[in-house]
């Protein structure tokens, strides 16, 4: 099964590439069998099989998310970008955009709003599926360590105050109406202006934890309450989901432990141990701080194996004796 996992992931990539390329040639059942050795019936029964949905329906989908970032933040015609996307016509275009997101692609130009947009699949995940690291841990540079000031800023999310950890959150949100991982990932996906999005998949959404006296006690002995959102300017005023909250983070201090670009596959735990020991050997005193328990105070986690891992945690200046 595992071996399938990573050819289901193979076929997602893939799938990514050609449409932004617009190598409609590539974007075929033939074409991606090909890819991988197979015949059409065997992969499409398998990627079925694995993700729940026919192959068919999921391309569909990922062209359409990519159509909809085009009609979003451009100026092109929208008969440009639905020839661009494999429709037939801008009409085949419109009934499909308004089927999958309640709304015509030329009213959702003039006032974009959140919708969910099918986020690329990734199928194989040796942290979910408990498969040890592969091989030494190489960490140039170990783990950097540094101070910085996060200006004012809104940060739109869900929280769990019962939950422990990435995986359990999200389990406990599989159980909530219109909180599981693929609704708010795509949710956050079709907003502009996230902060930390540079364009890639789910960029710009992050897993972060809030000092809340109603919380679950934490590790380091605080209260709180685990959120997975998205960091927005703070004059945000768009349209807010009706399962998500936007809170008002003011401008503060914070402490930064940062490890670079890391091999998932082969490294992802070994990296995550260095850095919970790293931050359980820092010194705050010593470094003339500590960290802030305030209510509303947030810790956030940047996780991105080909950029790198940071926490960023909330702290108090002390005053110099």
């Amino acid at each position: 099964m595992n071996e399938w996992l990573k050819q289901i992931q193979l076929i997602t990539d893939e799938i990514d590439e050609r449409i932004a390329a617009h190598d409609d040639e590539a974007l075929t059942l033939g074409a991606l069998a090909s890819r991988l050795g197979y015949s059409e019936f065997y992969m499409t029964r398998k990627f079925r099989e694995i993700t729940g949905m026919s192959l068919r329906e999921y391309m569909s989908a990922r062209r359409l998310a990519f159509a909809l970032k085009q009609v979003r933040d451009g100026d092109r015609s929208l008969t440009d970008i639905a020839l661009d996307h494999g429709f037939s016509s801008l009409e085949a275009f419109s009934r499909a955009f308004k089927n999958a997101y309640g709304v015509s692609p030329g009213e959702y130009r003039k006032a974009p709003r959140p919708v969910v947009l099918r986020t690329k699949v990734n199928p194989f995940d040796r942290y979910l599926l408990g498969l040890d690291d592969i091989g030494m841990v190489s960490s140039e540079g170990g783990i950097n360590e540094y101070f910085v000031t996060v200006p004012a800023h809104k940060f739109l999310h869900i929280e769990n105050s019962e939950s422990n950890g990435y995986w359990d959150f999200w389990q406990k949100q599989s159980v909530i109406p219109g909180q599981d991982c693929d609704t708010i990932c795509g949710l956050l996906d079709s907003i502009k202006g996230k902060l930390d999005d540079d364009g890639s998949e789910l960029s710009g959404q992050i897993m972060a934890y809030m000092n809340d006296p109603t919380g679950r006690l934490c590790d380091w002995g605080f209260l709180r309450t685990e959120c997975y959102g998205a960091r927005l300017p703070e004059d945000y005023a768009d349209p807010v989901p009706e399962q998500m909250i936007l809170s008002e983070i003011p401008e503060g201090e914070y402490l930064v432990f940062e490890h670079g670009p890391f091999d998932y596959e082969t490294q992802c735990r070994a990296v995550e141990e260095k850095m919970e020991k790293a931050m359980a050997a820092f010194d705050y005193a010593k470094s003339g701080c500590r960290l802030d328990s305030a209510p509303g105070r947030m810790m956030y986690m940047f996780y991105d194996p080909k950029k790198g891992f940071k926490y960023i945690r909330p702290i108090v200046k002390e005053p110099k004796t």
